[in-house]
């Protein structure tokens, strides 16, 4: 089994490249660590070297989720349980990317490129405060038209453990004490539901929001409070048409031996415990379903599939 540490980043395709960049350089709270002409780079309050990248192209899509291991040989151990798996593996090896490391890259069942990496770098220079300071990432949501192959999956080849269902329709799963870094959410394609960034705190949810307010950006749904995961949540659309949730509060869970996994109904209370927000909406759930992503990699000789 394959030991991941936690969720370093998503890199998202981006057909408005520019706006997208303003959206989270002058909106969102992120800082640019690294641009070029067709890819920028941003951390957030963390030491963890970038959060998200933006890749300009003329297709929407996610190129990459990223998560990390402890070190090189707990990279040179992951690229030989996938190989044995029959998965296509691109590494391991030094990693051509901002922050470096060394790591690979392989392909899930439903065609996503996944990067496993260590020895990253990390930041050292002190945070300046803003109008919000997104701190990490907190979790990714991703569709999938097959939700029990893709849980068998993460929960067999890696360290994931089944933290909540909603229903049969989601489910959350955590690879360390935080209630999930990763769920799935059941929809006829593969696609990028929605990515969360985590805030120190429910008045830190509310300032991103004002602020956003401000810049005539309306919220999507929310603020509220889930049932699995007890998180606080507010849900909007970037530049992009990506989902991108403001969260804080979600569950740790420090002793697995007194944690039992529910399934929970998906009912009105439970969607939003406290009653504001309510059930999402035909067009928040239009705006998570995404379009289908085909899944992008590279082959041997370094070139994209």
């Amino acid at each position: 089994m394959i030991e991941l540490t936690h969720l370093r980043h998503v890199a998202l395709f981006s057909v408005p490249f520019e706006e997208q960049v303003r959206f989270y350089e002058n909106l969102w709270g992120l800082d640019v660590v690294d641009r070029q002409a067709d890819h920028v780079s941003f951390r957030g309050a963390s030491d963890e070297h970038h959060i998200l990248s933006i890749i300009r192209s003329s297709n929407p899509g996610i190129h990459h989720v990223a998560f990390g291991l402890r070190d090189k040989h707990s990279v040179d151990s992951a690229a030989q349980t996938l190989h044995e798996l029959g998965l296509p593996v691109e590494g391991p090896g030094p990693l051509d990317e901002p922050g470096g490391g060394y790591g690979l890259r392989f392909r899930d069942p439903d065609g996503r490129c996944i990067e496993l990496s260590a020895w990253v770098e990390t930041h050292t220079v002190p945070w300046r405060s803003k109008d919000v300071d997104p701190v990490r990432l907190n979790h990714v949501v991703l569709n999938t038209p097959d939700i029990d192959r893709i849980t068998e999956f993460y929960t067999t080849v890696f360290n994931f453990r089944v933290s909540d269902w909603s229903e049969h329709q989601m489910v959350f799963l955590r690879c360390n004490q935080r209630h999930h870094s990763i769920s799935f959410n059941v929809a006829p394609h593969a696609a990028l539901n929605h990515v969360a960034y985590e805030v120190s705190g429910v008045d830190e949810v509310m300032r991103g929001i004002a602020h956003l307010r401000e810049q005539g950006v309306s919220t999507l749904w929310g603020p509220g409070r889930h049932g699995p995961g007890n998180n606080v949540f507010c849900y909007f659309q970037d530049a992009a048409g990506y989902v991108a949730e403001y969260t804080c509060y979600l569950l740790d869970i420090e002793d697995e031996s007194k944690y039992e996994a529910r399934v929970w109904k998906r009912v009105k209370p439970l969607m939003d415990r406290w009653g504001i927000a309510g059930p999402p909406t035909v067009e928040v759930r239009r705006a998570m379903r995404g379009l289908p992503d085909a899944g992008w990699f590279l082959n041997s000789h370094g070139q994209s599939e």
